[in-house]
């Protein structure tokens, strides 16, 4: 068994297995992530992830065999409100993590473990065009329209960090992320969905081994998905994302991780309940220059609870 602590070479493979932590939210696929819901809407949500892969690393580096294994548990609240007459949301969510790395340097093994919290992540959307805030009601009785959206990520360094480590669950930075979406319904079962923006960072300026500063370029990220209606809450969708740029530097030296991937994936929602559903997703790397080469599967829960609800359903029962 050998260390990570020693030689440049080591400390090579530990930059490239800093991508788990850094890069892997910008690979998230997420249809219908504009979708128009009801004014004073709370959504409670849920989820598990799981995701195994390879990461690939400098071809000159004396490294094979690079895996890692990542498990999430994460916990959101969103709201829908009315700003300025647009349909709006806040969503917020604080995210779990359990990370196994392991290793062949010089053809000896070698495994590194965390556990602990990764960067909460706070995101606002604005649906500016044909959604207006409206009503359950007023929904319902609207015609489906091509909808414009806008939104902004924030993820919020509050994740697990030590200086003196270079596997971490959080980044130890800010990064921003404004998204223009287009949501676009084909006939009455089908929707389009695409999106495009781009992720930005701030430094790290305590990166191993403590004293060092991070940067990382900006990172552009277009996603595309086609869903369609088995029942009016019952849906499947096609994703893919393509994600390039985001090369980093540590205290000026540029490093080779400029990205240039695709995912593609498969989504399936269902209603367990009046307002409640499961989602399952799956989603695999399609082409990876850098980075990480995952198949993930993750499975959430959520439950909303929609001002007027009860109301509007005895209105119904009236004779």
């Amino acid at each position: 068994m050998i260390t990570f602590r020693k030689t440049n070479t080591i400390l090579g493979i530990k930059l490239c297995l800093l991508l788990i932590a850094n890069n892997l939210f910008s690979q998230e696929l997420a249809p219908r992530a504009y979708l128009w819901v009801p004014k004073n809407t709370t959504t409670l949500v849920t989820g598990f992830l799981f995701s195994e892969g390879e990461i690939l690393t400098d071809a000159t580096l004396p490294v094979e065999n690079v895996k890692a294994q990542v498990q999430g548990l994460s916990l959101g609240v969103s709201h829908t409100f009315d700003m300025m007459g647009m349909s709006s949301q806040l969503f917020v969510v604080a995210p779990y993590s359990w990370a196994n790395v392991t290793g062949d340097l010089n053809e000896e093994a070698t495994e590194i473990n965390r556990s602990g919290f990764s960067d909460m992540r706070v995101r606002l959307s604005v649906l500016f065009h044909n959604a207006p805030a409206s009503t359950m009601k007023e929904i319902a009785q609207s015609p489906r329209k091509t909808i414009l959206g806008a939104s902004l990520n924030v993820v919020v360094p509050t994740g697990q960090y030590f200086s003196d480590k270079l596997i971490n669950l959080g980044a130890n930075r800010w990064a921003f992320f404004p998204e223009l979406a287009v949501s676009h319904p084909i006939s009455k079962k089908w929707l389009l969905d695409c999106y495009a923006g781009v992720w930005l960072f701030t430094d790290n300026n305590s990166f191993y081994p403590g004293e060092s500063t991070r940067s990382q370029e900006p990172l552009g990220a277009f996603q595309g998905h086609l869903s369609y209606n088995i029942t009016p809450f019952f849906w499947v969708a096609v994703n893919s994302t393509y994600y390039v740029g985001g090369n980093s530097t540590v205290n000026g030296g540029v490093k080779d991780d400029r990205a240039s991937n695709s995912r593609i994936g498969l989504t399936t929602v269902f209603p367990t309940g009046k307002l409640s559903s499961l989602k399952i997703a799956v989603s695999t790397g399609a082409v990876v220059r850098v980075g990480q080469n995952f198949d993930t599967v993750s499975i959430g829960w959520q439950k909303s609870w929609i001002e007027g609800y009860k109301r509007t359903k005895k209105e119904k029962t009236k004779p």
